[in-house]
C-alpha cells in the first residue's frame, strides 16, 4: 500500500536524504497539476473506520487567507477563499499542494472580470481531484466592513477554565484513549466541552499544528472533563493530518460511549496561510445545529481567538 508520506512529500523542499532539491518556482499560469490527493482510507484503517459505512457525516473546511490574483490593469485582487468538501470523499487535498496551486493564480489576470468564474474554476479543479463536489467562495473586504460569526463560542464549556489542571498529572503525550473516564449523563442533557490544549504534528514535516476542540455528547454516558483534557493533551506528539485527529477523537468517543448524538470539531490555526477545520457529527441534524455557518462557504467565520 502506498505510504501517505510518499504522496504528501511531493513538494517538500528537501529530498529524503536531507539534500536540497531545486526550489519551486511559482508559475505564471494556473496549474492544477500541482494538486495532490491523499486517500482517506490510509488514515482511517488504524481506527477501524469503515469507508463504506462511516459512523459520521461532516465536512472539511479550509480558509485560505493568502489568495491573490491580478486585475486587468495588473493590480492585485486579494481576499480569502473558503473551501468546503464532504467527509465521505475518497481523498483529501494535501495542504502544501493546495497552497502551491493557489499560488499559481498570483500572476494571472484571467479571472479579474469574474469572481464567479474564479470560484467555479477552483471548485472544478478540486472536484475533479477529489471526485466529489467541492464548494468555493471568494471573500473580499468591502467598505471597511467584514462579516464574522462565531457559532461555537457561547455553547461549549471551556474546560481550561473549569478544570483545575494544576492538580492533574499530564504525562502521556501519545494518543491514549484509556485516559477517558466514563460518567453517567444528566438526563435530557448533553456534555459540551471546548479546549484550546490541542497540539498535534504534521505527519510529513513534523511541524506542530495548534487547534481548538469542540465536543458535544448526548446519551446515557459521558466522560469527565478532567479525563477529556488529559486525553486531548495526549495528542501532543501524534503525527497525523488534521482530519485524522478529528476522526480519531470522534471514533474513540463513539466506540466508548455509543452515544445517541456526537459532534466533534477541530478548528486548527493557520499554517502557510491556510487553516483546516474538520467537522464530524453523528447525523445531518446535529451537524446543522452545531456548525451550519462553519460549513457554509458563503459565510466567513472568525472561529477562535487564535484563528
Amino acid at each position: 500500500m502506498t505510504k501517505i508520506e510518499d504522496i504528501a512529500s511531493v513538494h517538500l523542499g528537501k529530498a529524503g536524504d536531507g539534500s536540497i532539491v531545486k526550489p519551486y518556482v511559482t508559475p505564471d499560469v494556473v496549474d492544477p497539476s500541482l494538486l495532490v490527493a491523499v486517500p482517506r482510507v490510509l488514515n482511517r484503517t488504524q481506527y477501524n473506520i469503515d469507508e463504506n459505512k462511516l459512523p459520521f457525516v461532516g465536512y472539511d473546511v479550509w480558509n485560505c487567507y493568502e489568495f491573490s490574483t491580478l486585475l486587468d490593469n495588473g493590480y492585485p485582487l486579494t481576499g480569502v477563499l473558503k473551501i468546503v468538501y464532504p467527509s465521505n470523499s475518497k481523498s483529501i487535498v494535501e495542504s502544501k499542494s493546495l497552497k502551491l496551486y493557489l499560488n499559481s493564480f498570483n500572476m494571472t489576470s484571467a479571472f479579474s472580470m469574474s469572481v464567479v468564474l474564479l470560484e467555479t474554476t477552483i471548485a472544478a479543479h478540486l472536484s475533479e481531484l477529489l471526485k466529489t463536489t467541492v464548494l468555493v467562495k471568494f471573500h473580499k473586504q468591502r467598505g471597511g466592513i467584514s462579516y464574522f460569526t462565531n457559532p461555537l463560542a457561547s455553547y461549549f464549556w471551556y474546560i481550561d477554565e473549569i478544570v483545575d489542571y494544576s492538580s492533574l498529572q499530564f504525562n502521556s503525550y501519545n494518543e491514549d484513549p484509556s485516559l477517558l473516564k466514563l460518567v453517567d449523563s444528566v438526563p435530557s442533557s448533553d456534555t459540551r466541552y471546548h479546549t484550546s490544549a490541542l497540539r498535534s504534528n504534521c505527519r510529513v514535516t513534523n511541524q506542530p499544528d495548534w487547534g481548538d476542540v469542540y465536543v458535544s455528547i448526548k446519551g446515557e454516558r459521558s466522560i469527565t472533563p478532567d479525563s477529556f483534557l488529559q486525553y486531548i493533551v495526549s495528542m501532543r506528539k501524534e503525527n497525523h493530518f488534521h482530519e485524522e485527529i478529528c476522526e480519531c477523537i470522534y471514533k474513540r468517543l463513539y466506540d466508548l460511549l455509543q452515544p445517541d448524538e456526537l459532534f466533534v470539531a477541530c478548528l486548527y490555526t493557520r499554517r502557510g496561510g491556510i487553516d483546516i477545520n474538520p467537522i464530524r457529527a453523528s447525523n445531518d441534524k446535529i451537524l446543522k445545529q452545531e456548525a451550519l455557518a462553519l460549513c457554509d462557504p458563503a459565510v466567513f467565520c472568525n472561529k477562535t481567538m487564535r484563528q
